[in-house]
């Protein structure tokens, strides 16, 4: 199982079987409840952890108090990578967002791995730099951009991370409530419930409880990405 778990992590996908089944034992699966605190930040790092199923929510607090959304992750990403390339302390609190179940890696094996296997650090350096690249046009977008498009913005944030594309329409099967939007949106819980109700009108998204369509996604992104 927890082979199959390495063979959807887009960071291991370029090992063989042989080496992936090396790796598999050094995995230990834990459990989480919805809105369990996962890592905290300030926390020592000395594991990464891999999501088999579920999603997270990576947060940190302003000044005031508020909380700021940085990114949300599902099945097959990870998380807390930087405190074991740095050795440094989290830098970000993990809270799961559904029940979720997540492999851990420690820090020793993750690192014998990235001497063993270049493949694996290549993969570990484009992922990263996606990641900050990504940062980087989403702390653009915020500055720049109405309440319409921000809201939007994280919808795509989303569907990038959780959704699934099909015929050119992309579904997000559990979307983050909308105080999580409205706080990776920089914006109110009020606001992401007008907007939503706007793109639905414009018919760039159908919901239905918590699944959202968007109708064309590469349009969506055209307009809003």
């Amino acid at each position: 199982m927890e082979s199959q778990i390495l063979k959807n992590v887009p960071m291991f996908s370029a090992l063989s079987d042989e080496n992936i089944e090396k790796i598999a034992p050094l995995l230990k699966k834990q459990k989480y409840k919805k809105n369990t605190m996962i890592l905290m930040e300030d926390d020592s790092g000395d594991s990464l952890f891999i999501i088999e199923n579920g999603s997270v929510k990576i947060t940190r607090y302003s000044e005031d108090g508020r909380e700021v959304i940085l990114s949300i992750l599902g099945e097959g990403d990870f998380f807390g990578e930087m405190s074991i390339l740095d050795g440094e302390s989290r830098s970000a609190n993990v809270v799961s967002l559904e029940n979720s179940e997540i492999c851990m890696l420690s820090r020793d094996d993750l690192l014998d791995i990235l001497e063993k296997y270049p493949s694996v650090a290549i993969a570990l350096l484009e992922e990263l730099a996606l990641r900050l690249r990504k940062s980087d046009q989403h702390i653009e977008g915020l500055s720049l951009s109405d309440a319409e498009s921000r809201v939007a913005m994280s919808i795509i944030r989303i569907s990038e991370q959780l959704g699934k594309i099909k015929k050119g329409q992309v579904i997000i099967e559990k979307l983050p409530f909308q105080h999580d939007i409205a706080n990776m949106a920089g914006t109110s819980r009020e606001t992401v419930s007008r907007v939503l109700r706007i793109l639905e009108e414009k018919q760039h998204i159908t919901k239905n409880g918590r699944k959202l369509l968007i109708v064309d996604y590469s349009e969506f992104i055209k307009k809003f990405g």
